[in-house]
């Protein structure tokens, strides 16, 4: 019969308990199977009551909570001092702290190839070197350890054993009093040490050039400017951090904002798709975060096709489609939209196939776009190119679709000619992509439900989505007096098929066809 004191060693060996741990003292079990039972209800209990330990359902294994403990020794280990709480002008001396590093010490020689096979243990933290020299021995260095992974000898995979083996590396542990500074500490760290507990931190932001342009709650406005120069100094490359203080409400689509610490310069000049553009960003709309969405709609257009970009910015969906060799005529009734625009054509080398216009967009709809539409799809049926209008507009541009309605005059051309709009807009409908078709809709005085696409571009809020709609402009919206004729009111069902079908190809959620 096997004493307990051997049971329990088989127990805790994989888990490296010591004795002082589950504080055993040395028992026999007498022959009597009695006894048994009784033991291994005092073992459960034991374990059960020891750190980090639990059992599994009725299978009685006995399992590590890694996920836990890892969690406990992050808040405990890597977490700045806890005396920073509160602090709303940045002090980086404040952050100091000594944490000990288990440490494995390994002949110089050695070094760069054992650490190939040590990847996952080793330390990785921001500003920290892996290897340092051993204060002791010159001949030896000391490679630090992940101390969420590396306890004792025992938590080495039997891989990094046996490269430590074949290398005649001791595996054993030592610990190194490691100081950890400023420098060393994440950005997102930093912030929720400082920030009282439980509240949101804030740790991304949107990158324009040299700009960090953050959103910031109301309960992180107090510490505002300490969480501007955060992101400055854990972001190479950003000089300057700024936060909205008002919505986009304006007719030139801009925002007011705060620098809360750095320069304060806001001309900058970013890179998107491999195309250049330089702007004023206090002065003009920019988001990065549609970068994928310019993409999908440039890659729609073929060679010879032609633009129509109602609320064109400083160009990221003008310019692109530009270099595809296509005609664009793009607008934007910002002052300082439309010089950048001009400026942005030049610098990308499409300024002679762009022509740029100053003017409100229904204004640019029943100006120069009526007139272009008229040329353009007058043309013989070999000359016809495909036709596309952007509105990225999202807070108004459904709006805008009513000048569409009787906009030309004259005979309707062939229905596969006729203008392919990309309209943009925010729900926060439960279903926001039947929302966005409705109100499309009824700005047109017609049913989208058959004829058009529905593309979820982001999520721009919690319950705020933000869409764009994709749909073919009905002959009887576009041509004057066609509404009267009962046959063309609206399209024969074969062409209303080719007109859903034309869409398919896209990523998009498709209506079916009625």
């Amino acid at each position: 019969m096997w004493g307990i004191g051997m049971v329990l060693w088989i127990l805790w060996r994989p888990f490296g308990f010591s004795r002082r741990l589950l504080k055993l003292e040395s028992h026999s079990i007498s022959e009597s199977k009695s006894l048994i039972p009784l033991a291994w209800t005092s073992l459960t209990q034991m374990l059960l009551e020891a750190p980090g330990i639990f059992l599994l359902g009725q299978r009685k294994r006995f399992s590590t909570m890694p996920e836990l403990e890892t969690h406990k020794r992050d808040s405990e280990l890597f977490s700045p001092p806890s005396d920073v709480r509160g602090m709303t002008k940045l002090d980086r001396t404040a952050f100091k702290k000594t944490v000990n590093i288990p440490v494995l010490k390994v002949r110089k020689e050695i070094v760069n190839k054992l650490m190939r096979s040590l990847k996952r243990a080793a330390l990785q933290r921001p500003g920290i070197r892996r290897v340092i020299e051993d204060p002791e021995d010159k001949e030896s260095r000391l490679i630090m350890l992940d101390p969420y992974k590396i306890f004792t000898h025992d938590s080495f995979e039997k891989a990094e054993l046996s490269v430590l083996e074949q290398l005649n590396v001791s595996p054993q542990i030592s610990t190194y009093n490691l100081e950890l500074t400023y420098e060393n500490f994440k950005s997102e760290e930093i912030l929720r040490a400082v920030l009282p507990e439980g509240q949101e931190v804030t740790s991304g932001f949107s990158r324009v050039g040299h700009i960090a342009h953050l959103n910031l709650r109301d309960h992180q406005l107090p510490f505002k400017h300490l969480i501007g120069q955060v992101m400055i100094d854990k972001n190479p490359g950003i000089t300057s951090a700024v936060n909205k203080i008002n919505n986009i409400d304006n007719m030139y689509r801009n925002f007011q904002m705060e620098v809360l610490s750095g320069e304060q310069n806001m001309m900058t000049k970013v890179r998107e798709n491999n195309y250049t553009y330089e702007f004023d960003f206090s002065k003009v709309y920019w988001n990065p975060r549609l970068s994928t969405e310019h993409s999908r709609i440039t890659e729609l257009l073929k060679p010879g096709d032609v633009l129509f970009d109602v609320f064109a910015g400083v160009g990221p969906f003008a310019i692109p489609v530009a270099k595809k060799n296509c005609t664009v005529f793009a607008n934007d009734l910002n002052p300082e939209s439309h010089k950048w625009l001009l400026y942005n054509c030049k610098l990308n080398k499409v300024d002679q196939k762009v022509k740029v216009f100053n003017l409100d967009g229904k204004d640019f709809l029943q100006g120069p776009v009526k007139e272009e539409l008229m040329q353009l799809l007058g043309l013989s049926k070999e000359r016809k190119p495909s036709v596309h209008v952007v509105m990225n507009l999202p807070a108004k541009a459904i709006e805008f679709l009513s000048a569409f309605k009787w906009l030309l005059d004259g005979q309707p051309c062939s229905s596969e000619f006729l203008p392919i709009v990309h309209c943009y807009s925010f729900s926060k409908d439960a279903n926001p992509a039947e929302d966005v078709r409705q109100r499309a809709g009824a700005m047109l005085g017609i049913s989208l439900e058959a004829c058009s696409s529905v593309h979820l571009v982001r999520n721009v809020a919690p319950n705020k989505e933000m869409l764009c709609i994709t749909f073919q402009i009905p002959a009887a919206v576009l041509y004057k007096n066609q509404t009267r004729n009962p046959e063309n009111h609206e399209d024969p069902p074969l062409k209303r098929q080719r007109t859903a079908e034309a869409f398919s190809d896209e990523k998009t959620q498709i209506a079916s066809n009625t």
